[in-house]
This record gives C-alpha cells, structure tokens and sequence, in this order.
C-alpha cells in the first residue's frame, strides 16, 4: 500500500477542534479536502504529519499556534479616530472591515471596540494564538 510523500496527492477527511472541544471546520460540512503534499495549500506541520501515512489510516494531529496560524500579536490591533469613517456610517463590535493602507495594501480586521473618539481594529486571524487538533482520515493516496 502506498504512503503518502512529498508530491503525493492526498483527499483527507477530518474534524478541526479546539482545545475547548469547539468543532471549528469539519469536512463533513465542505467535504473532503484534495491537495499536493508540498504544495503549500495546507499548514506544513499538517503535511509533515500526514507523510508516511497510508489509505484508510486515522490519526490526530496536534498543531499548536505556532505552526497554525501563528500568535496573536499586539502589532495587528490598531486604534483609528472615528473621524476615519464616513460620517453616520454604523460601525458595530464584531463587524469585519476592509481596511486601505498606505502604499495600496488592504487587510479585513474585525471591530473589538467603538468609542464616539476611536475605533478597535484586530487584523489577527481569529484562530491566531491558538492550538489545533485534527482528527484526520487519509481516503485517498495518488
């Protein structure tokens, strides 16, 4: 039976959670997931996981934050006057906005805070900072 490798294809099936348990992708809603070990689509720490693994097999894997999606860092919340937004716009705690920065870079960051002076901006990804565990099932090896 074949292992999978780097420049294997690879279909998984798996069930992302939490370290409180809290289910927060599952390919049993998206189905399962088609990619090339080594093709960077998915985190490296899973794809070194799923090396040698063979058709059928189901393990879980651990990856913390650091090999997720990172910490969370304090650099990616920002504070910006309220006069920034369009007059009467309706800004609300949870929102995603589309942010323009010099130099024509944009980034979505979610509203943590609205004051009448200041607007909270977080551009952490909301699963920075932490763990993951993937109960995965390898279907398919190519």
């Amino acid at each position: 039976m074949v292992r999978a490798e780097i420049g294997s294809s690879v279909t998984i099936r798996y069930i992302a959670t939490l370290d409180n348990g809290r289910i927060f992708h599952s390919t049993d809603e998206h189905g399962p997931q088609t990619f090339t070990i080594g093709g960077g689509q998915v985190f490296p720490a899973l794809e070194q996981a799923i090396i040698g693994m063979r058709t059928g097999e189901v393990k879980n894997i651990l990856l913390p934050a650091e090999d997720a999606y990172g910490p969370r860092r304090e650099e990616n919340i920002i504070r910006v006057g309220r006069q920034s937004f369009p007059a009467g716009k309706e800004i609300v705690i949870g929102q995603k906005l589309s942010i323009e920065f010099k130099g024509g870079a944009s980034r979505v960051m979610v509203v943590t805070a609205v004051s009448d002076c200041d607007v909270t901006l977080d551009g952490n990804h909301p699963l920075a900072g932490l763990d993951l565990t993937f109960a995965l099932s390898l279907d398919r090896v190519e």
